[in-house]
């Protein structure tokens, strides 16, 4: 396959990755810190429920993806490359970020009620959050570098 193709799916995978940090960032988290226990721990089970499945493959594959744009563009195409490179690393930096940080916490999250919260569940909420906007931002400005590796 030639490097249009791959930056096709490339492009197609990564903006399912980033529309899954973008949508949730957007819609729910910037007023994460104003749910009610009960409310914060349906959505957190929910959405650790319905993503579990899902990203395990699909933040594999996009990054996967971008190997043959990078590979075959190395030598043809210096400016897709460096721009592809770029968006590599920060989707990188997103799947690094969710299994250090935020897969941990949600393990965490998953197993608990309302009556079993722990004493710093706030904290862990907070650092969930911040960390969620680093990934969140990392796959929007990696996004952004590999359709600028197709366009420019």
């Amino acid at each position: 396959m030639n490097v249009r193709v791959w930056q096709l799916v490339s492009i197609f995978l990564s903006a399912l990755v980033t529309g899954v940090f973008w949508g949730p960032w957007l819609g729910l988290s910037r007023s994460i810190k104003t749910f009610k226990p009960d409310v914060f721990l349906a959505i957190g089970h929910r959405f650790i429920r319905n993503l579990a499945p899902v990203m395990p493959l699909l933040m594999p594959a996009a990054i996967l993806s971008i190997v043959p744009v990078l590979v075959i563009s190395f030598h043809e195409r210096p400016r897709t490359f460096y721009f592809t490179l770029a968006g590599f690393a920060l989707f990188s930096i997103a799947l690094l970020v969710t299994l250090i940080v935020e897969v941990p916490i949600d393990n965490r999250i998953k197993s608990w009620t309302v009556a079993t919260l722990p004493q710093d569940w706030q904290q862990l909420r907070d650092r969930w959050e911040t960390f969620h906007i680093v990934r969140t931002m990392a796959s929007v400005a990696g996004l952004f570098l590999l359709l600028a590796g197709a366009i420019l």
